[in-house]
């Protein structure tokens, strides 16, 4: 190669660069060697974060798109640097979340041949990603690259993987960088549905006297927060929201129900059965909602708009189907909203049954966890915060108590449930947020799965607080075997983990072990207060359950309010004695 020429690794990043995208995560190896030369090239332009696993990279560069809602890139080696990304990218691809993964891989002449670390990840990762490439000469470099960036980042996002082997990103690229985008087959249409599809909706909207909207992640990809909250006020509407949707209505606004489901709100899932027309917008029907598909809203009218049509009678069969954009969908609604729907005796059948089902947190027994959710909604309040969490009994508390106001806000693994995302994901998110207050809420064991990552904190110099929940357990896996084999447990104890503050510590970064309830926020504000990040660890209420929970199948109907199983907290009982002869 001559001196000056452009290489497939430089074409690459500077297309990447062209595209808006100056965020990498990732960790070198030698497959990689020629790409990461070329990222040091470019250091000026492309922030780079080494990680210090690639599960974390990619969970970090999910988290970073969150935040954004602009995708970042990832770089790691040919084989184990290449299966360590699947969880990261699977995470992502059940949640719609653009990323970029670059991965290097062995020689066009050792393909197949089983060389040192090489790895089919091509057809590995097809199933997770939204398309995937092999580029078998540079000059595909720049065509792969600007095609990759506009299909994760078009219609529903999604993860697109670029395999570029060692001497396809050394050899010369002599194809234009700047070569249009040209993809006959694939054109996502933010309007593919008819205007008369519109007419129908307002129409049904001011006939209903139950309704309820349910406001999915889809909402959140197209930026209809507005839109929606105009919707539901001017519909007089109430909204419940996904996992993923979370902020997109405001907690605190008087029509939100929450969450939905099999954790969500006794509210919520009292209301859903019981509805009489569902506005379904950008929400796929997971079955952690559907619970039994034919007992699900059984007498509504169900209309679904979802901007991925492959999604239309998937879970659930919708009465009429609206392909497109969220934003775009509501945008048309509006002008031709008919007034407010008469639906005065729902909305109070809906406060009666919050007012009769609002949570109430024990103050005895050990620290719960939605007392410390609790103290975070008074200590964040009027701050911009981001709460990222990670899988477990948590997360779900964090879904049903935690306050969140705004979109993009509160940052989770819903469809993929992978264990490790809250550190990583709130790397991720403080990168693109320097100014946010970021909070990684996490539980003992996901935790310890990306925890190696504290060490890209203080590398970063981000000023992240992690709160974990330590029971010492496998929390929700031990409720789920209470429930369903009959209190076995099975490989749900933790009793080996660490001191997690004298962890934190060994990395230089304050920590605080919380042992009182009456401690919880005094220590949370001191933790806040902290410049640079700290970390709390809450011994938190061993044998803890999360309720509402649906049994798996069941309909919404059958929700459980309680473990019928438990005594309420409380002095126990004396033992009755015995009558005496």
């Amino acid at each position: 190669m001559k001196t000056g020429e452009t290489t497939g690794a430089e074409a690459l990043i500077q297309c990447l660069l062209a595209a808006g995208i100056d965020q990498a995560f990732g960790i070198p190896g030698g497959a990689a060697l020629t790409l990461y030369d070329a990222l040091y090239a470019h250091r000026d332009r492309m922030r780079f974060v080494l990680a210090r696993h690639e599960q974390g990279a990619t969970h970090m560069a999910d988290g970073y798109a969150r935040a954004t809602g602009r995708p970042a890139a990832v770089f790691v080696t040919s084989g184990p640097g290449a299966t360590n990304t699947v969880t990261g990218i699977m995470a992502a691809y059940m949640d719609s979340i653009p990323l970029l993964v670059v991965t290097g891989q062995a020689t066009r002449a050792m393909l197949g041949k089983d060389a040192f670390q090489e790895t089919d990840v091509f057809n590995l990762t097809m199933p997770i990603v939204k398309h995937s490439y092999l580029v078998k000469s540079a000059d595909d470099v720049p065509r792969a690259v600007r095609e990759a960036v506009y299909i994760a980042t078009s219609g529903r996002p999604g993860p697109v993987l670029i395999d570029v082997p060692q001497d396809v990103a050394q050899e010369p690229c002599r194809a234009p960088l700047d070569a249009p985008v040209e993809l006959p087959g694939y054109r996502p249409a933010v309007r593919a549905y008819p205007p008369e599809a519109v007419e129908t909706v307002a129409g049904w909207l001011a006939e209903a006297r139950r309704p309820v909207i349910l406001a999915g992640h889809g909402a959140v990809l197209s930026g209809a927060s507005a839109e929606l909250r105009r919707l539901a006020e001017a519909a007089r509407a109430p909204v419940a929201v996904t996992l993923l949707a979370k902020g997109v209505f405001p907690d605190s606004h008087p029509l939100c129900l929450g969450m939905p489901g099999m954790h969500g709100t006794a509210w919520a899932n009292l209301a859903l059965p019981e509805c009489d027309l569902l506005l379904s917008l950008g929400a796929r029907f997971d079955d952690r909602i559907l619970g039994e598909r034919g007992g699900f809203c059984p007498g509504a009218r169900i209309v679904h708009v979802d901007v991925d049509p492959a999604e239309f009678g998937k879970m659930a069969t919708p009465h009429l189907r609206c392909a497109g954009d969220v934003r775009a969908f509501l945008s048309d609604l509006l002008p031709r909203l008919r007034g407010p729907c008469d639906d005065a005796e729902w909305l109070a059948e809906i406060d009666r049954n919050r007012r009769k089902h609002a949570p109430k947190t024990p103050i005895h027994g050990g620290i719960r966890p939605a007392l410390v959710f609790g103290a975070l909604n008074r200590l964040l309040a009027g701050r911009d915060a981001t709460l990222a969490t990670d899988v477990g009994q948590h997360q779900m508390w964090a879904a049903q108590t935690y306050r969140c106001e705004r979109p993009d806000r509160f940052l989770t693994s819903g469809g993929g449930g992978a264990m490790g995302y809250g550190l990583p994901a709130a790397i991720g998110a403080q990168i693109a947020r320097p100014g946010d207050t970021v909070v990684a809420a996490v539980g003992d064991g996901g935790f310890q799965m990306t925890q190696c990552e504290l060490a890209t904190v203080v590398n970063q110099r981000l000023p992240i607080k992690i709160v974990v929940f330590d029971n010492r357990e496998l929390g929700m896996v031990r409720q789920w075997q209470d429930l369903l084999c009959g209190g076995r447990h099975s490989a749900v104890a933790l009793d080996g983990s660490p001191d997690f503050a004298k962890l934190a510590a060994a990395y230089g970064i304050p920590a605080w072990r919380l042992k009182r309830p009456a401690d919880v926020e005094k220590i949370l504000r001191r933790a806040l207060d902290t410049p640079g990040p700290a970390l709390v660890d809450v011994e938190t209420a061993r044998g803890e359950t999360v309720y509402p929970m649906v049994p798996p199948g069941h309909p919404l109907a059958d929700m459980q309010l309680r473990d019928p199983a438990r005594r309420p907290p409380g002095r126990p009982r004396k033992a009755r004695q015995e009558a005496k002869p």
